[in-house]
């Protein structure tokens, strides 16, 4: 279904139906994309499916490389960008495990290609549904790692994620995280921007004099050992702090021309969070579920509220540290696992922790792990999760309470 919005001046040329993974292959041409590399793995299949449609229609010039692996293709692209072009490809769960060489050394390296991952339960035992593990793999390695809840959110991020990677203060890998089946397979109605508006947000792709060519000649990833192996550390340390100053700004220029309000709250969102008590705080399509709890126990007078995290690298540490102290309790939500962790808490509980660890009052904090594998998260669940987290104000040792939701025992 296709809708010409024709309101004049808008940077919204029409209104189509499309699942998170269309909206990503409409947000890879309109980003202008030089080479993709494709071996598609569900749940991201479609988007390369689209992609290669597009391409064939004459709607984007680029050239499409089947790859032999997940591990080659991730070569492809990081070659493609250290020559200077705009580089994308994708992956899922196990997939874009087996291509962990690649993934480090194009973040070592700082090259800025984006990847799709969307989000699947790393096997065995085989699953296809979401979990959060792949994608958090690489969080210490200097990849930029943002997750979208909705298509719109889906597309409008491609465009932004390449402004953020490849500003000359960052020059980062970036990693677009999506929910598998939740939303990479879910319809929704999203707005397709103009060409013209994509260009006038996303410059053409310039690596500077850290391009490969021959005219310039330049050694990348030569064998250093203790000889600077720390001061190139040190150079990826301070593009990742950078990073944020690079996200806020990119916002406010995308909100200029499209009309969104990201730049309000560049790194975390909050849902009726203004006088609440008690908050939960989630990655990605756990917004839906959550939200809609906040508001049925809104209806019943319960000050509660929900916080949703986009950036996860960059951490946003001090806004988000402002944020959750307000409360008296945090529920933090896990769709991953970490085990023999601290508490044996999951990844996201302890970046939270170590977020609130200066503050001078700090809310309790509890832990939730659920959805793995594609289990749904129902509203149901999140109340629960909201009643769970309202007990542990001032219970002795509530700090660090960890809780199964939705598991058989």
């Amino acid at each position: 279904m296709t809708h010409t919005l024709t309101a004049t001046g808008n940077a919204y040329v029409s209104e189509e139906l499309l699942t998170g993974c269309q909206a990503v292959a409409q947000g890879v041409r309109l980003a202008d994309v030089d080479v993709i590399a494709a071996y598609p793995i569900r749940p991201y299949t479609e988007v390369m499916d689209l992609i290669s449609k597009i391409i064939a229609d004459g709607r984007l010039t680029a050239e499409y490389i089947i790859a032999d692996s997940e591990h080659g293709q991730f070569e492809i692209v990081k070659h493609a960008s250290s020559v200077g072009a705009r580089a994308f490809a994708g992956s899922s769960g196990t997939g874009w495990l087996y291509g962990f060489e690649a993934l480090a050394v194009t973040a070592t390296d700082r090259l800025p290609v984006l990847f799709l991952v969307g989000n699947r339960a790393l096997d065995d035992p085989g699953a296809f549904g979401v979990e959060h593990n792949d994608a958090l793999a690489v969080r210490d390695l200097g990849w930029l790692l943002c997750w979208v809840t909705t298509p719109q959110e889906a597309l409008e991020h491609v465009l932004i994620g390449y402004r953020v990677a490849e500003d000359r203060r960052v020059q980062m890998p970036m990693a677009l995280a999506m929910d598998g089946a939740f939303l990479t397979h879910s319809q929704h109605i999203v707005r397709i921007p103009s060409v013209e508006a994509a260009r006038k947000f996303l410059p053409p792709y310039d690596l500077g004099d850290r391009r490969l060519h021959p005219d310039n000649p330049i050694s990348i990833a030569p064998q250093v050992n203790e000889d600077w192996v720390m001061e190139i550390r040190r150079q990826n340390w301070e593009a990742a702090r950078r990073a944020p100053q690079v996200i806020a700004e990119a916002y406010r220029e995308f909100d200029a021309i499209f009309g969104t309000d990201y730049a309000s709250s560049p790194f975390f969102t909050e849902f009726m969070t203004e006088d609440a008590e008690v908050v939960l705080v989630g990655l990605g399509t756990v917004a839906a579920p959550a939200r809609t709890a906040v508001r049925r126990l809104r209806e019943k007078g319960e000050r509660v509220g929900y916080v949703g995290l986009r950036w996860f690298r960059p951490f946003p540490t001090v806004p988000l540290r402002e944020c959750l102290r307000r409360f008296q309790a945090v529920g933090v939500i896990d769709r991953d696992f970490a085990h023999g962790s601290p508490d044996d808490g999951g990844i996201l509980l302890h970046e939270i922790r170590s977020c609130l660890y200066p503050a001078a009052e700090r809310p309790a904090v509890v832990n939730f792990i659920i959805g793995l594998g594609g289990r749904d998260i129902s509203i149901a669940d999140c109340q629960r999760m909201f009643d769970l987290t309202r007990q542990a104000v001032g219970a002795a040792g509530g700090d660090g309470l960890v809780r199964w939701i939705g598991v058989r025992e």
